[in-house]
């Protein structure tokens, strides 16, 4: 996060000086301090996030060709004139331990074109699916198992 918060300042500033990289360190410093006492953040949530920095791009990476995917799934049933859509919808659990996790699932479903995440308590999610064949194997989706992935080992 110091590194964001230095990079940040730099890229506002537009040019690069000794004075400017010199305050701009003191100024995330700061920064990084306050987050680190007011805001609940510590340098384990740091080094987690850098640790998991590459699941977390494979995450990102998977949920694009998702959207992808589904954006292609949507517009053949569309588009398709014999095509008879059946909505549903569909509740399911998951054991994702935290509530973190659990909201990105939810975003990543609502994303994903063809299907919208109604509700989300505790760990029952109710999702509306365009079509009964999106809502297939939903509860153990790979967005579901690459959480797991990154739950693993979490910062305390």
């Amino acid at each position: 996060m110091y590194i964001v918060l230095f990079l940040m300042w730099i890229i506002f500033n537009g040019n690069i000086t000794p004075e400017i990289v010199l305050f701009g360190l003191v100024i995330a410093a700061l920064m990084y301090a306050f987050l680190c006492k007011f805001m609940n953040y510590s340098i384990q949530k740091d080094l987690f996030l850098c640790k998991k920095s590459l699941r977390i791009l494979q995450y990102v990476l998977v949920l694009i060709w998702e959207i992808i995917k589904a954006n292609a799934a949507v517009m053949h049933m569309i588009l398709s004139p014999h095509f008879h859509n059946e909505p549903v919808l569909i509740k399911f659990k998951t054991d994702l331990k935290s509530s973190m996790t659990r909201a990105v699932l939810a975003n990543s479903i609502t994303l994903t074109p063809g299907t919208i995440t109604v509700s989300l308590e505790g760990d029952e999610y109710t999702v509306h699916c365009l079509d009964k064949r999106l809502a297939e194997g939903m509860e153990s989706s790979v967005f579901v198992r690459l959480l797991h992935k990154l739950e693993e080992g979490g910062p305390s």
